[in-house]
């Protein structure tokens, strides 16, 4: 039972760190413009506690998702929602006249996917798979799918359409998630179609942003 409960504890502390780390999003990325240093020091703290968990208990990565298995369905899972969502997005893009031709979404479709494997993490990982393990929690994995993707949408105040797309997105990410526990095609897909998306339908230069302090 103790053994029990610290483990409890364990998963409480990992999800208000995760809560802090989207409440600290609206600081430094929407208010101080400080874009690549919050993205910086959370990719570096997360690697860090990762390593660390891991150095304790080497069965913790393939528990969270980081692992080779069940990668193709997984992928090929996400493959209709991946080109649905990027035939969309191209369509609108030449309906609204998007600037297509520009050199800075190729560093950011290379480089997204990372940030977007950390935020999966944190969310599937972190968020879901411990609300499913707390031994006093009697919710069911829908309501826990629909709960993570509702506080995802949220990390993405205050842009609507981008909050509306988070929700959506996470719904079959989680369904993916908890079926496979593979989160690697989790973060490709999220690099690639967040940067077609934020840079076709929102206009959004995402490599400006990375670097330019307003």
């Amino acid at each position: 039972m103790g053994s029990s409960i610290e483990t409890d504890k364990q998963r409480w502390l990992e999800i208000a760190a995760v809560v802090a780390t989207g409440l600290l999003k609206h600081v430094f990325m929407d208010w101080l413009n400080l874009r690549a240093f919050y993205i910086g020091v959370a990719c570096i703290f997360w690697s860090v506690y990762i390593y660390k968990r891991y150095r304790k208990n080497r069965q913790i990565l393939q528990q969270w998702g980081f692992r080779k298995n069940h990668f193709n369905r997984s992928f090929l899972f996400l493959t209709p929602f991946g080109l649905l969502m990027s035939a969309a997005i191209v369509w609108y893009g030449l309906t609204h006249n998007a600037v297509f031709l520009n050199w800075h979404i190729i560093p950011v479709f290379i480089f997204y996917p990372v940030w977007g494997l950390i935020q999966q993490f944190l969310m599937l990982s972190l968020i879901a798979g411990n609300l499913v393990s707390i031994s006093t929690i009697k919710r069911s994995k829908t309501q826990i799918i629909l709960l993570t993707s509702a506080l995802f949408a949220l990390v993405h105040y205050p842009s609507l359409p981008l909050m509306v797309f988070a929700f959506l997105m996470e719904l079959v990410f989680a369904f993916a998630f908890f079926k496979w526990r593979n989160l690697w095609a989790l973060g490709l897909y999220h690099g690639w179609v967040a940067s077609l998306l934020l840079f076709f339908v929102l206009g959004r230069d995402l490599w400006n942003e990375l670097w330019t302090v307003l």
